[in-house]
């Protein structure tokens, strides 16, 4: 057997591989028809890159690439369904442990503010500064886990965040506790890189249905934080706010550490292509296995510089995660109207934090609502258009709660819980739309690009945890109502560009070099598919 037979025998699945592909995928005669597209595909890749060698009598220098065709059966896409969702129900429990370690922290605000004799506006710097912090941590780990793989870059960020913990659980003052938030912060991968994942796993035209279950864990973090914090406040010492989060988060990494493999797709290849050399089959290399001077100091900086270029260059990322981050603040905002408003019923520490269930009721519906939603739309334009009935939630929602503010004398409290619910649909229909158009206009970028939407999302959160309950106790001589009349306002402003982007979409996608890259990757590895 000569060797460009050879070749062309090891680029082809055997017949378990085919059937292994079917069984994992949600049609398994889609499935099958995919997985014959890609071993042919495979071979004539293997046969073009073969003749260019034997032509050109470079048998001995050229090296094949292993490419994701000729090793579909390898890759995460065809894992089994009950491995996939095993896999996405743990990274549910680290992005609610990463969401709960930003939000939690505002029930220690009172109680540090009394221990180290400190207004409770500089106690609230610590959690601005990890929320700062958070936002250019999503940035910075985002581009290795595309590089190094998802599953060390997960392990390593949440052993430093655990870490992170300790001192500010031990904190001899209130400066420990603003470095050790900073630290924790930055080491916060995010969702960035639990959202790659998902684009590892699942073809953009099947991946909204998994985008929605991590979308999902990430605003259920948020709610947990001040449901578990009021407890904490009332009946533990500010200690345990830290304690608390240091066991979540324990306990979800060796949790992590031996259930989810690798799911990066480059990864899987080079790991393939060694394996195949290992057992002599062809002389075939992994796409990282070639790049030359891989972490020369140039290529480090353009590795980390990548998703901060996306945000500032990309028009998808920065105009879509503008939308979600400027939403998200308005959300953070609004949650301090809580306190002062709710007072007025009488509510104390632990039914303040259980008011905050209304917002996860919101969650639950908008969470529900994506499932009845077609996941097989190329156009990624289709995954903004339920947007535009849940959007205008926002607003709605901001000047329900405000003239529902006013006290027993005006009305019931469940009035504002039922505003507050619809604030939260119109929240996670933000953040999922956006998200889910971005992984499926950027593939095995969607990490960098997501990580900008959680970059805007958290710096204008951490910007907000400054301003927000200055503004409820200051503007007006009705605060309570007239602050949230505010944001209604905001809020309005904030809806308008889902309209226009819906609209105008292609024509910002075609000045979006990344997502063009990947759409041209795509129409080459699978004729038909139209340009994003």
């Amino acid at each position: 057997m000569d060797r460009s037979e050879d070749a062309r025998r090891l680029a082809s699945p055997s017949s378990s591989s085919s059937e292994r592909t079917a069984a994992s995928a949600p049609s398994s005669s889609d499935a099958s028809t995919r997985a014959e597209e890609h071993a042919t595909d495979g071979v004539k890749a293997l046969d073009k890159l073969l003749q260019a060698q034997e032509g050109n009598a470079l048998n001995d220098n050229v090296k094949l690439v292993l490419t994701e065709a000729q090793a579909w059966d390898k890759l995460g896409f065809t894992y089994p369904t009950w491995k996939k969702w095993t896999i996405l129900s743990v990274i549910f429990a680290v992005q609610c442990s990463m969401n709960f370690n930003a939000s939690v922290y505002a029930n220690a605000v009172a109680p540090l503010s009394r221990q180290f004799d400190i207004s409770e506006q500089a106690a609230r710097v610590g959690q601005m500064i990890f929320l700062v912090a958070y936002a250019f941590g999503s940035e910075l780990w985002a581009p290795w886990s595309e590089e190094l793989g998802r599953y060390p870059i997960l392990q390593l960020s949440l052993f430093l965040v655990n870490i992170w913990q300790i001192p500010a659980a031990l904190a001899p003052n209130f400066g420990t506790i603003v470095v050790a938030r900073f630290l924790g912060g930055i080491c916060s991968a995010g969702g960035s890189v639990t959202l790659g994942m998902v684009a590892d796993m699942w073809k953009a035209e099947e991946q909204q249905f998994a985008v929605a279950f991590i979308v999902f864990s990430s605003v259920v973090g948020s709610v947990l934080g001040p449901v578990f914090g009021g407890l904490i406040e009332a009946h533990l010492s500010w200690h345990w706010n830290f304690w608390i989060q240091l066991i979540f988060g324990g306990v979800v990494q060796v949790i992590h550490f031996f259930l989810v493999p690798e799911t990066s797709t480059r990864i899987l290849l080079d790991r393939e292509a060694k394996r195949r050399r290992e057992a002599g089959e062809a002389e075939i290399y992994g796409p990282s296995e070639v790049e030359e001077n891989r972490f020369s100091p140039r290529k480090i900086v353009i590795i980390w510089i990548r998703p901060f270029e996306m945000f500032v260059r990309e028009p998808i990322v920065l105009f879509l995660s503008l939308l979600s981050g400027f939403s998200d603040s308005l959300i953070f905002t609004f949650l301090q109207g809580f306190d002062p408003v709710f007072k007025q019923w009488g509510f104390g520490t632990v039914a303040m934090g259980l008011a905050f269930i209304s917002l996860l009721v919101g969650y639950i519906i908008a969470y529900a609502s994506f499932m009845r939603r077609n996941p097989n739309s190329l156009l990624p334009e289709a995954r903004l258009k339920w947007l535009l009935f849940t959007a205008p939630l926002e607003p709605i929602g901001l000047f329900g709660f405000a003239w529902t503010s006013l006290g027993p004398a005006h009305g019931p409290w469940i009035a504002p819980m039922i505003f507050a619910a619809m604030i939260a649909i119109a929240n996670y229909a933000i953040y999922m739309a956006t998200i889910d158009y971005m992984i499926q206009a950027y593939g095995p970028y969607a990490a960098s690009a997501t990580g900008g939407n959680g970059f805007a999302r958290d710096l204008l959160a951490g910007i907000a945890a400054m301003y927000s309950a200055p503004l409820y106790a200051n503007l007006g001589r009705d605060s309570n109502e007239w602050a949230s009349t505010l944001l209604g306002f905001l809020g309005i402003l904030v809806v308008i560009p889902v309209y226009i982007f819906y609209k105008e979409g292609p024509a910002i996608r075609a000045r979006c070099k990344f997502a063009q890259e990947v759409a041209l990757r795509e129409r080459e590895s699978r004729p038909g598919t139209p340009m994003l």
